[in-house]
């Protein structure tokens, strides 16, 4: 309890300074996420209304157009891994195995996929998964390594980071996002002869432009353009138990 409340307080009044504060995910990440990005759903579900309040926060602070680049993507990383979370934790008692059920298995009614839930509302507009990603980061952030911090939940996805993503420090943790991922057997296998990489490359090759630079940019092991590149299967299973 006192956990709790000394991070409710620092949330109350840095919300009353119209300031963003992601104290509360933070800690809630630290707690139930191990460090290989593992999530313990249960965990979360236990402190949902501790993510409530965080999302509560989210929801009415949406980043003003005065505030730094930094901030508003470290804000909106957040909020698509916060609310994806809050998506998986409202199925989880539908014997959840992959956040692809959702839509599909579970019918969610009009909605084919789990990003076209519109379970999100920021700053009084109604949003899904797809609006944040797509409508707005990519959008708005010209930075493909925002496809190494947002996590869909599946096995294949880049790990969730065991921490907030914040403006002072965004640059640094998305560059250590690429490494982490690029430099997993299970996500990425790269060899100098031949490299085996996660299909966010391909489904986002617009945005990447060059696999090869990219995977250099990242790998322990360096390719060449003799470099034979195929990609792995995406396990959709979840990233986690419960």
């Amino acid at each position: 309890m006192k956990w709790i409340l000394s991070i409710s307080l620092v949330w109350v009044s840095l919300v009353s300074m119209g300031q963003h504060s992601h104290s509360t995910w933070d800690a809630l990440l630290k707690k139930h996420v191990s460090s290989k990005g593992v999530v313990d759903y249960a965990g979360f579900k236990k402190d949902e209304k501790v993510l409530d309040g965080y999302l509560a926060h989210l929801s009415q602070r949406e980043p003003q157009a005065s505030a730094s680049n930094d901030e508003q993507l470290a804000y909106w990383i957040n909020a698509y891994n916060a609310f994806t979370i809050k998506l998986v934790l409202t199925h989880l008692d539908k014997k959840l195995t992959s956040i692809k059920d959702i839509g599909s298995k579970f019918q969610v009614p009009f909605v084919n996929t789990p990003w076209d839930v519109k379970f999100i509302k920021i700053a009084g507009k109604e949003m899904d998964l797809n609006a944040i990603e797509h409508g707005i980061i990519r959008k708005k952030f010209d930075d493909p390594r925002i496809h190494f911090a947002l996590v869909c939940a599946a096995v294949s996805c880049p790990p969730l980071r065991a921490e907030a993503f914040v403006a002072k420090q965004l640059d640094k943790q998305l560059d250590d996002q690429g490494i982490r991922f690029l430099n997993d057997p299970t996500k990425n296998l790269v060899k100098s002869d031949k490299a085996v990489v996660s299909k966010l490359f391909t489904w986002y090759g617009g945005d990447f432009k060059n696999t090869m630079n990219w995977i250099n940019k990242y790998s322990k092991i360096q390719i060449t353009s003799k470099t034979k590149i195929t990609y792995m299967d995406y396990n959709w299973a979840l990233n986690g138990s419960y």
